[in-house]
C-alpha cells in the first residue's frame, strides 16, 4: 500500500519528499505524476514505506501539516480503478434521453 500525498509545491522534489517521510520510517519509493503534455508535476505524490506501522505514523503527522507554504492532504492511497472516467456521452445526436420513436 502505499500514502497519498497531495497539495505539493510544483517546485518539490522526489528527495525533499524522501526526507521529510524518513523521519518516520524506511521511505521504499516516491512517484511524482507530471503532466504529460507540460512534464510539470501535478501537485501530488505517492510514497511508499517498509511497513504499515511506518505509513501510519507518517500519515498521522503529516496530514494537513504546512509544508513549503501548503497545507498537505496525506491518506492511504486509494487503488487505481481500471477504465477511467468518461461515463456514457455521445457525440451528436440527442442529448435530451428521448429516442424518436416510429
Amino acid at each position: 500500500m502505499s500514502i497519498y500525498v497531495g497539495n505539493l509545491s510544483y517546485q518539490v522534489t522526489e528527495e525533499d519528499l524522501t526526507e521529510v517521510f524518513a523521519e518516520y520510517g524506511t521511505v521504499k519509493r516516491v512517484q511524482l505524476p507530471t503532466d504529460r503534455e507540460t512534464g510539470r508535476m501535478r501537485g501530488f505524490g505517492f510514497v511508499e514505506m517498509s511497513t504499515d506501522d511506518e505509513e501510519t505514523a507518517a500519515i498521522d503527522a503529516l496530514d494537513g501539516a504546512e509544508w513549503m507554504g501548503r497545507d498537505l492532504k496525506v491518506n492511504k492511497a486509494k487503488p487505481r480503478t481500471e477504465g477511467g472516467g468518461g461515463g456514457n456521452f455521445r457525440r451528436g445526436g440527442n442529448f435530451s434521453g428521448s429516442r424518436e420513436r416510429y
